[in-house]
């Protein structure tokens, strides 16, 4: 019996490691201007391009720049209009949103992507942290 004590108590704190460790659930959507989709909870219409400083293809610049836009955000209880940031979360309702990837990439020097070209990749992750 003192044998299979030190074997269970390992076995139970493995198990205890590897369900902290778990990442937490996330959705993703793309999308385009105009169009909604579900992402996570919310309900998410791109409105407007407010910039797209990304670094023109062909060129070699100090700062890979930024997309910036605005979009309608539905959220349980609320919705409004908020600014999003290439790779900046978010917090919206009990979660982060974050405009992951932009397509299609910069246009060359001295061009300009008309806006159907565009489409959004857009995560939501959850808040996994409770209140005690």
């Amino acid at each position: 019996m003192r044998d299979t004590f030190p074997a269970l108590a390992l076995l139970a704190l493995a198990a205890c490691a590897t369900t902290a460790a778990a990442p937490p659930s996330r959705e993703a959507a793309s999308f385009r201007f105009g169009q909604t989709a579900r992402v996570g909870p919310l309900r998410v219409t791109p409105l407007a391009l407010v910039e797209d400083s990304r670094c023109p293809q062909g060129v070699a610049c100090v700062w890979a720049g930024q997309v910036r836009i605005t979009a309608r955000v539905i959220a349980p209880g609320r919705n409004g209009v908020r600014e999003l940031k290439s790779g900046e979360p978010v917090a919206i309702g009990s979660g982060m949103l974050v405009l992951e990837q932009v397509a299609p990439p910069a246009p060359r020097a001295g061009s300009k992507l008309p806006r159907a070209a565009y489409r959004f990749a857009l995560r939501y992750t959850p808040n996994i942290m409770r209140e005690r």
